[in-house]
C-alpha cells in the first residue's frame, strides 16, 4: 500500500470524556497522538437526564482550531451505541439527546412485547435485548413525547451527528446503527417493517453507509482559508467497539473484551448467528467491518466503579482508580459476589447502596471500605467474563484458547480508509502497538468459587 504521510484525525467519544486523536501511518507503522481531552458530562434538567451535545461540538470545534495549519487526509468520530439525535425540518437538534441511563426506558420493553415478540424482534435483528436500545428509546418517546417526535424528520446515532455537523449530510453509519434493534441483520438495513408494526416512523433514520464511505468534505465554514478546508470525513466504524475489534484478531478460537464504562464480551463471525439458544442467552449479532459480525454480549462493566467513586467523592472521600486498586489488593478474596448485570446496578442513586442492598438479597455481609467495594466489582466482573466466554463457547461450538483486551485507554482508532484490507489493518497494529500478555494463574481458588457466583445470579433472576 502506498505511504500516507498526511494523518488521519480521530474523535473518540466515551462516557466520561472525548479526545482527539492524530495518527500518523509511516513504512507500514502508526503512531498516535493525543492532541486534545475534554470531559463528556451528562446534564439533568426537567426530571431527565441528557448529553450535552453543543457542549461536545464546541470542544470538536476547538480542536479543530488548533490544528488548522495541518493537512489532513480525513476526519472521523467514534462513539458510544444506542443513544440518538432528532433533527427538524431545517435540520435542527431538536433536544438534546437522552442520556440511555435515564430512567424513561423503564418498564417499555414489556409494553413492547405486547405488540411484538421477543422472538420476532430477536429473529429480525439478531441484537440482544436490554432497556437502553434505542427502539425502547424511541417507543419511550412515542409515549412521553409524541408531538416531539412527530416533529423530527431524521434520526442519527451520536456520531452521525457529529458527522453531520461536520460536513452537513446525515447519515448512519453502519455499526452504530446495529445498536439500535432496528436494522434487520440479514439485509443490513433499516427494518421498517418493525418499526412500523410499533407504530414509529419508519422513514426517520438516516440511510446507512457501511464503514470507511466517505460522508463529505470538511464544511467551509469550519475551516476558513485554513489547511482543514475541504478535509474528507470518513465514517470509521462509529461504535467505538467496533473501530477496536477492526484493530485485533478475534475469531477462530480467539474472543475480544472491550473494557470500558461498558464491558463487551464476543469473537467476529462472517455472519449473524441468530439461534434460538442465542436469544435465551441474550447475545448480540453487532455490525462489523468488511462484512463481519461481532457476536457479543454486553456486561455492565467499570460503570459500577465509576458510580461508587461519585457517591464518595459526594461525601468528602475522593480516590482515583489507582488508589483504588491499592485498596482493593489489600482486602479479602472473594468477601463479597455480585451479578453486575442486575437491574438494580443500572442507574441506582448510590451504587455503594446498590452493591450493599444486593449483598443482603443474597445473605452476604456487605463491603466495609472503599476497597472491598472496588474488589467486589473487579472480581464479580472477572466471573462474569468467565460466565459470557463459557455461553460464546457453547454458541458458536468452538472453545475460546485467547482473550484479547481492548477499548478503554487503547489508542488504536483507526479510519478503515488507510489499509486496503482489514487484515492489512490488524497487521499494521500488530506492528504499532506493543501487546501485553497475561497468562493465567491460581485458577484452582478461582474454580472454587464459580459456583457460590453462578449462585447468586440465578437467584435473584430465577
Amino acid at each position: 500500500m502506498p505511504d500516507v504521510t498526511k494523518p488521519y484525525l480521530a474523535f473518540d467519544l466515551g462516557a466520561e470524556s472525548g479526545r482527539a486523536v492524530l495518527a500518523h501511518l509511516h513504512s507500514g507503522v502508526i503512531t498516535t497522538e493525543e492532541v486534545y481531552r475534554f470531559p463528556n458530562e451528562p446534564v439533568e434538567y426537567s426530571g431527565s437526564l441528557h448529553w450535552d451535545a453543543p457542549k461536545l461540538w464546541l470542544e470538536i470545534r476547538k480542536a479543530l482550531t488548533r490544528l488548522e495549519e495541518f493537512e489532513l487526509s480525513g476526519i472521523g468520530v467514534d462513539a458510544w451505541g444506542v443513544d440518538y439525535a432528532l433533527l427538524g425540518e431545517r435540520g435542527e437538534l431538536l433536544l438534546n439527546p437522552y442520556h440511555y441511563r435515564d430512567k424513561r426506558t423503564d418498564g417499555v420493553m414489556d409494553l413492547v412485547f405486547e405488540r411484538l415478540s421477543k422472538s420476532d424482534i430477536y429473529q429480525e435483528t439478531g441484537i440482544q435485548f436490554m432497556p437502553i436500545n434505542s427502539l425502547y428509546q424511541l417507543f419511550a418517546a412515542k409515549r412521553n413525547t409524541p408531538k416531539l417526535l412527530k416533529a423530527a424528520r431524521t434520526f442519527l446515532t451520536i456520531p452521525d451527528l457529529f458527522h453531520y455537523w461536520l460536513t452537513g449530510n446525515a447519515v448512519c453509519e453502519f455499526t452504530n446503527a446495529t445498536t439500535t434493534q432496528m436494522v434487520n441483520a440479514e439485509k443490513r438495513a433499516w427494518s421498517r417493517s418493525l418499526l412500523e408494526k410499533l407504530d414509529l416512523p419508519s422513514d426517520l433514520p438516516a440511510k446507512i453507509i457501511e464503514p470507511g464511505t466517505l460522508v463529505g468534505k470538511l464544511s467551509k465554514k469550519l475551516s476558513p482559508h485554513t489547511a482543514l478546508e475541504s478535509t474528507p470525513v470518513i465514517a470509521p466504524a462509529s461504535h467505538d467497539t467496533g473501530s477496536a475489534v477492526a484493530a485485533v484478531i478475534a475469531r477462530d478460537g480467539t474472543a475480544f473484551l472491550s473494557s470500558g464504562t461498558w464491558s463487551l464480551v464476543g469473537t467476529e463471525l462472517d455472519a449473524p448467528l441468530i439461534t434460538n439458544e442465542a436469544l435465551r442467552l441474550n447475545f448480540t449479532n453487532e455490525g462489523g467491518v468488511c462484512g463481519t459480525t461481532r457476536f457479543l454480549k454486553n456486561v455492565m462493566g467499570l460503570w459500577m466503579l465509576q458510580c461508587c467513586r461519585s457517591s464518595w467523592t459526594s461525601r468528602g472521600e475522593v480516590y482515583d482508580y489507582r488508589e483504588l486498586m491499592e485498596l482493593a489488593s489489600r482486602e479479602a478474596e472473594f468477601g463479597h459476589l455480585v451479578d453486575p448485570d442486575d437491574e438494580s446496578f443500572l442507574h441506582p442513586a448510590d451504587m455503594p447502596k446498590a452493591i450493599d442492598d444486593f449483598c443482603a438479597r443474597t445473605q452476604q455481609p456487605s463491603p466495609k471500605t472503599p476497597g472491598a467495594y472496588a474488589r467486589t466489582v473487579l472480581e464479580s466482573l472477572a466471573f462474569k467474563y468467565r460466565q459470557v466466554i463459557g455461553d460464546l463457547e457453547r454458541l458458536t461450538r468452538e472453545p475460546i484458547r485467547e482473550i484479547r483486551v481492548i477499548g478503554g485507554g487503547s489508542k488504536n482508532r483507526l479510519l478503515n480508509q488507510a489499509a486496503s484490507s482489514l487484515s492489512e489493518v490488524r497487521n499494521m497494529i500488530e506492528r504499532s502497538f506493543p501487546i501485553e500478555t497475561f497468562e493465567p494463574r491460581e485458577t484452582d481458588k478461582w474454580e472454587r468459587q464459580i459456583a457460590r457466583f453462578l449462585h447468586y445470579t440465578e437467584m435473584i433472576y430465577a
